[in-house]
């Protein structure tokens, strides 16, 4: 197998005269905007588009720091960028479960691919999975019972940031399972792996028969299955392949049973694919080659795009490009339906953000309305939680929350004293420019702000040190337990969260050991814990209520990034929108197709 990249061949489609003029429509492209309707502006998919057609190739561009990474590799157990590769790993593994929603983005939910069917026992505990008949892996072996059981094992306890944390029942035995078998996936864990928990997830996830596989949990997890399509579980690769590969060459192309092989990877650079003849859909997918290729930056990728080396654009979020992109006609623009708000995350565990004042003081101050008209040109979701109309259990007002009141702010930074603060977030554009806007509404309330802009690793690296007074980032997905959820910002063990420690703990390793809990920490364990999306739905405003009052960060609008795509692109996740399950939405690229 060639694992360089292939030459790319002269562009067939509609973008060749662009590249004679993508200076001018970079500098004369318009400014206007519209409303966040499910494509955009002026140019969103037709509503008739006509049948899809069969054939073709796609080259899509991604944005280096984020999607168009996977330096780990694409090997669901060892990868750690499983959230950010979705559309890399749906087009090799094409997943048990997608995320789809109607035309217009709206009514979302766990859609089963390779799998059949699932179903929840009636207290929570039993997770019954039924798999597709006569689906066979890209070297001809069947994806059946026994290769997810071995994959779920390995994903679970190989190391990838994209397990799932599960709370497995604890008291199954481990039923008589082939040597060969238990040989084969030994082989393929880490050598210091625990044997002990080895055996307990064998025996809490079982092959029933060929097709049918159970999940025994100790507690309820309702967001089990909604979470799949955004970790490691969803990805099922050839047990056989593995073996017979070895752990690197399968980190760089895996064999799996998905609509595309891989035929060259340069990793973090270009993975070229081809389509896989003997896909289990009949007709699918339409495309006969799929390109991604990491491009630094957004301004970059828009220049590429129109240059004509590039058919699509994965999450552009630059709001001035998306614009332009929304008055090309050449172009199909289309928003995805948002799930994630903006929040600033407020530390109270270290001053000034340990005196309540202090975190009320910004929220008085903070105007995200504002911010949303003149930044995002009204486009953004507004919520005061950490849910948005894309996801699950949306309520976009939470009662007592504390609205924008300068005058309140400047009362509150007096009693105080004056209020010196830190305000840290991820150095892109839109985040500087958003920090930039609070920046000024805070100094207006007499709030002395300093602007802390570093690099996704060095954020990641400041969270874990404790050392910091306030950030600006996301809070939220489709579904609130899953992806970079409510959890992540405000569970009081998470090391991405600021709110107080629970009593009788001095830091979160502490207070796990201990088994301790806030009481904001049991309301998300709760909503987490059941099976009943109406008793999910009151816990989670409950939650909502709790942050709010306790003043423990602010919320905004929610903004998903734009699918930029030349005309004559079509497809679920590009052409039409589906919620992003936590940042960018996700594309179903077996059923993507191009004009001819």
């Amino acid at each position: 197998m060639n694992l360089n990249p292939r030459q790319k061949r002269p562009r067939r489609g509609l973008l060749g005269t662009v590249a004679l003029v993508a200076s001018l429509s970079l500098a004369l492209a318009g400014c206007g905007g519209g409303d966040a309707g499910t494509n955009g502006a002026g140019n969103g998919e037709p509503s008739d588009v006509g049948e899809p057609q069969a054939g073709g190739e796609l080259t899509v561009l991604l944005d280096a720091g984020y999607s168009g990474g996977w330096d780990t590799g694409l090997d669901p157990a060892t990868s750690n960028s499983i959230g950010a590769n979705q559309s890399l790993n749906s087009a090799i593994f094409g997943g048990l479960f997608n995320l789809e929603a109607d035309e217009n983005g709206e009514n979302a939910e766990i859609v089963p691919n390779q799998a059949e069917s699932y179903e929840f026992s009636d207290d929570g505990l039993t997770l019954t999975v039924k798999l597709r008949e006569g689906i066979t892996f890209t070297d001809g072996t069947p994806m059946d019972a026994q290769a997810v059981l071995w994959n779920w094992i390995r994903n679970l306890n190989s190391g990838s940031t994209g397990a799932p944390q599960l709370d497995l029942a604890q008291d199954v035995e481990m039923p008589d399972l082939d040597q060969q078998f238990l040989d084969d996936l030994y082989a393929a864990l880490p050598e210091d792996v625990d044997q002990d928990k080895i055996e307990n997830d064998l025996g809490a996830i079982q092959a029933v028969d060929d097709h049918t596989l159970e999940i025994q949990l100790a507690t309820p997890n309702g967001a089990l299955v909604n979470a799949m399509p955004y970790n490691n579980l969803n990805l099922i690769a050839s047990p056989t392949a593995y073996k017979e590969m070895g752990a690197q060459e399968f980190g760089r192309a895996p064999v799996a049973a998905g609509p595309f092989t891989v035929e060259a990877n340069q990793l973090s650079e270009r993975l070229d694919l081809k389509k896989n003849g003997e896909y289990f859909k009949d007709g699918l997918p339409y495309l006969d080659e799929l390109s991604f290729q990491s491009i630094a930056g957004d301004q970059v990728l828009y220049q590429t795009l129109q240059a004509g080396q590039g058919d699509a654009i994965e999450g552009l979020s630059s709001v001035t490009l998306i614009k332009q992109a929304q008055n090309n006609p050449q172009l199909t623009t289309t928003l995805g339906a948002p799930t994630s708000p903006y929040v600033i995350q407020l530390n109270t565990r270290k001053p000034p953000f340990d005196d309540k004042k202090a975190r009320e003081a910004i929220y008085y101050a903070t105007d995200f309305e504002a911010i949303n008209e003149g930044l995002f040109n009204g486009q953004g979701d507004m919520s005061q939680s950490f849910t948005a109309s894309g996801g699950l259990f949306h309520e976009p007002e939470v009662e007592g929350y504390r609205e924008y009141d300068p005058e309140k702010a400047k009362e509150l930074v007096d009693e105080l004293g004056g209020l010196t603060v830190e305000l840290g977030t991820t150095d892109i554009v839109t985040a500087r420019q958003v920090t930039t806007a609070l920046q000024t509404q805070w100094r207006e309330a007499g709030i002395d702000v300093k602007i802390d802009s570093k690099p996704l690793g060095d954020i990641i690296t400041k969270f874990g040190s404790g050392e910091w007074e306030s950030m600006l980032q996301t809070a939220g997905a489709w579904d609130p337990a899953a992806g970079i959820g409510v959890d992540v910002r405000f569970g009081s063990t998470s090391t991405y969260s600021g709110t107080p420690l629970p009593e009788g703990a001095d830091t979160a390793s502490e207070a796990l050991e201990k088994g301790l809990q806030t009481d904001l920490d049991k309301l998300l364990a709760d909503a987490a814990a059941t099976v009943d999306e109406q008793e999910r739905a009151e816990l989670y405003q409950q939650a909502a209520k709790m942050i709010s009052d306790e003043a423990y960060g602010p919320f905004g609008m929610a903004f998903s990034p734009a699918q930029v795509v030349r005309k004559g692109v079509h497809g679920p996740g590009l052409t039409t929108p589906i919620p992003a399950l936590a940042v960018n939405p996700g594309v179903i690229y077996d059923r993507v197709w191009v004009e001819q």
